[in-house]
């Protein structure tokens, strides 16, 4: 399958290459209260080693994913493959656990993800869901924020990321002046543009810019489905308007998922854009997807379904 242009690409200035879409690896281990299905084992180890040969070029996990399986099955599937590819990225974040997010929590997650995984340095790290843990102290001299900087000094890790979803949040945390990478998932999307402002400002800085869950956690690839948005109730009008697009994207002869990441893609301050995938046959799907084309036209009648601010998850930006 043709591959489509700039699928290869810099991430930020961090000196690493993506590829535009990267799997994520929450579904790899098997998260039944958040994606509805079980995944086993097997089928999950053989994801990863088809994955390793794809075009597809990073594998976004972290820590805490089914506590730590997610992890695990990555590092059997790279066992099985017979070691990581040269020009593979696995990016993994930090995660609390028992309610602990300190410093040496950190580092004991750093330890832990590199142990699962095989990998004797881990190239992209990012902190967690901050906005969780506010109560931790984590930007307080000695705490996580801090024990990344130092792993990253040791060679330990190379950038540091910050992944997480509230965007008040993420620009506090910006504020620190630390980070290389920043992740945001669930807002910025066909049906909620909270990220806007966000992104702005890290593509300003150099920084790598990651969409992630562009899909909303699975109603932007099937409204019939579950009524959630960004793990969550979602509400009637981003509903509505997913059914809606899902009719427009009929009357182009595409589909919502594709549309959902061509919008993620054919955004010039991201770099790359992360979903999940549970199936091996899913690969082709998305690769397909990544290689659609749609004309301005389309996108010009997708601005006119996009909800109102108030039903966007974040819906004032600072």
């Amino acid at each position: 399958m043709k591959q489509q242009t700039n699928w290869l690409r810099p991430l930020g200035s961090t000196g690493l290459t993506v590829s535009a879409v990267a799997a994520g690896g929450g579904p790899i281990g098997s998260m039944p209260e958040i994606f509805g299905y079980d995944v086993p084992t097997e089928q999950a180890v053989d994801l990863v080693t088809k994955l390793l040969r794809s075009p597809v070029r990073v594998i976004d996990t972290s820590n805490g994913y089914s506590d730590g399986n997610s992890e695990r099955r990555i590092g059997q599937g790279i066992t099985r493959a017979g070691g990581l590819p040269a020009d593979y990225l696995i990016a993994t974040k930090t995660d609390a656990k028992d309610g602990d997010y300190s410093g040496e929590r950190v580092r004991r997650s750093v330890e832990e993800s590199m142990d699962r995984l095989g990998l004797n340095k881990l190239p992209l790290v990012y902190l967690h869901d901050p906005e969780f843990a506010l109560d931790q102290g984590l930007d307080a001299p000695g705490g996580a924020v801090e024990v990344l900087v130092e792993l990253q000094r040791e060679g330990i890790i190379g950038a540091i990321g910050l992944a997480g979803g509230d965007v008040k949040v993420m620009h506090r945390f910006l504020d620190l002046g630390v980070f290389n990478v920043l992740l945001n998932h669930n807002r910025w999307t066909l049906v909620d543009r909270s990220a806007g402002a966000l992104f702005d400002r890290a593509s300003a800085a150099g920084m790598g810019v990651v969409n992630a869950a562009y899909l909303g956690g699975g109603l932007l690839a099937n409204p019939h489905g579950q009524r959630k948005y960004g793990y969550r109730p979602a509400k009637d009008a981003t509903v509505d308007a997913a059914f809606a697009l899902e009719a427009l994207c009929r009357e182009w002869g595409t589909d919502l998922a594709t549309a959902a990441l061509q919008f993620s893609l054919r955004d010039p301050r991201i770099h790359m854009s992360v979903v999940g995938i549970s199936k091996p046959e899913r690969i082709d799907t998305l690769l397909a997807s990544a290689n659609a084309e749609l004309p301005e036209e389309f996108w010009v009648a997708v601005e006119d379904l996009v909800p109102e601010p108030s039903n966007w998850l974040d819906p004032v930006n600072p």
